[in-house]
């Protein structure tokens, strides 16, 4: 960001791209985004909740309340009728837009101080494999470990300010983390459940994210 905040992030995870983006908040930033290639992809509104949500057989759109606006399916690729996609486009804030024309055409685009950059996050499954599809990739034990430390190191920035907003009073320790942050620590939670990982190491997340 012209703030000198980190904007978006692609990693290689083995032989997928993962693109993630971050608010541009200094030290505390929200996940906004996370886009997969192997067809999973959630946006999430400001307050933390998901906003869009899509995988290989199609996605759906959800308002703040949970509730969901649309829902689609990509050609030739579900079971059952198909739901036509609608070009959605959305501004995850005043830099960064997502636009969805199709499960090919998922774009990530970043604009500042006049100058753009734009990432392709779709991908295409070949019609007719649709009875055999892949099995989700999923993150490694790098990548859920590093996922959870920051989930808790912003869980320990919250507690710092609340301690410093209440220096004389133990309300702060009551104080419950924001909804976001509860919000990543259950999807870190669901991911985990997912991964193909160890119980042992299954349970030092879970004590991470809930410590």
């Amino acid at each position: 960001y012209p703030s000198g905040n980190l904007a978006i992030l692609v990693v290689r995870e083995g032989e997928q791209l993962i693109c993630l983006v971050q608010e541009d908040e200094p030290r505390t930033a929200k996940l906004r985004a996370l886009f997969q290639s192997d067809g999973r992809s959630t946006c999430y509104h400001p307050n933390g909740d998901e906003w869009i949500n899509m995988n290989i057989q199609g996605g759906q759109y959800l308002d703040q309340a949970g509730n969901r606006i649309r829902r689609w399916t990509w050609p030739n690729l579900s079971p059952g009728p198909h739901v036509p996609l609608s070009p959605i486009f959305i501004s995850l804030n005043r830099h960064v837009g997502v636009r969805i024309l199709a499960q090919d055409k998922i774009f990530v685009s970043f604009l500042a101080v006049g100058r753009q950059a734009k990432f392709n996050m779709g991908t295409k499954v070949q019609v007719g494999a649709a009875a055999q599809l892949p099995p989700a990739a999923r993150l490694g034990e790098d990548e859920l470990l590093l996922l959870a430390f920051r989930v808790r190191i912003l869980q320990l920035f919250d507690r710092m300010r609340g301690c410093l907003s209440f220096p004389s009073s133990e309300q702060w320790n009551k104080m419950q983390p924001p909804t976001y942050l509860m919000s990543q620590a259950l999807k870190i939670l669901e991911l985990c459940t997912a991964a193909n990982i160890s119980e042992e190491l299954r349970s030092s997340i879970r004590a991470i994210v809930n410590a």
